[in-house]
Order: structure tokens, then sequence, then C-alpha cells
């Protein structure tokens, strides 16, 4: 058989009667003081150099041609030139940010000296490898030209 809950009076009763001896004790407990929870640091985003440019695209996103960011001017005449061959295309232009090329990332907050320095070396590593991996396109592009006059 199932035991028969006590009722609330019957529980409210307790409590009150636990209040009382509390108040009637002469102890007295000490208070304990929570530790603030500490949260960690997020670790600083690196910042990419960008540039922006002005985008011409089709309504298929298609990208017609490409403009200085201070030209807008011409990639709207860029537009009025494509509308007027074809006019049951759609034409916009929307702006497109890509990282600078050969570029240091740059870190918000730096810890320390050394890991700067680490990054800018690394950085150099980097474009010295861009370099001779364009000096090798060169090369087979070359190739590849040679061959096709043969």
């Amino acid at each position: 058989m199932a035991r028969k809950s006590p009722s609330r009076l019957e529980m409210r009763r307790q409590a009150e009667a636990a209040e009382a001896e509390e108040k009637a004790s002469p102890k007295k407990k000490k208070a304990v003081k929570k530790k603030k929870a500490t949260r960690k640091k997020k670790a600083a985003k690196a910042e990419i150099r960008r540039r922006l440019f002005w985008g011409v695209f089709t309504g298929s996103l298609k990208e017609e041609s490409r403009f200085a960011y201070d030209q807008r001017s011409a990639a709207e005449e860029r537009i009025e030139q494509l509308r007027v061959k074809n006019a049951k295309k759609l034409y916009f232009i929307q702006p497109i940010k890509e990282p600078l090329d050969g570029e240091v990332v740059v870190a918000k907050v730096p810890d320390e000296e050394e890991e700067v320095v680490k990054a800018v070396d690394e950085a150099e590593v980097d474009a010295d490898e861009a370099d001779e991996a364009e000096e090798e396109v060169e090369a087979v592009s070359a190739i590849d030209e040679e061959e096709d006059l043969d």
C-alpha cells in the first residue's frame, strides 16, 4: 500500500517549528562566501586587412566586372552599357571584400613581443613561398606554350 503524503498544513507546521528552533538557538552559523564565477577570456580574433571593390553582377550572381571602391560611377556606367546590350537581364552593384595578398594578419592585442616577431617572420616566409609558386606556374605555362607552337 502507498503511504499517504503529509498534508500541506502538516508540512507548514513542521517548517514553522524549524524556523522557531533556528531563532531560539544561540548558535551562529558562519556566512559562506561564494566565489565569483570566473569566465575564460575569449582569445582576440585576428583582424584581416581587406580591400573593398564594387562588383557588377547579373541576376544569376555571375560577376561581370569589378571596379575600385572610389569608382562607383564607372560601375554604374557599366550597368547602363550592359542594359543597353540586353534589356531582359538584371544587373546590380554589390560591394566585394577580399583579403589583401601578402599582408600580415594583425592580432588585436598581442600578448608578447615575441609573438608579433614570430608572426612577421611567418608572413615573410609565406610571401617567399608564394613568389616561388608563381615562378613555377610561369615556367609550366611557358613549357605548355612551346608545346602548342610545335
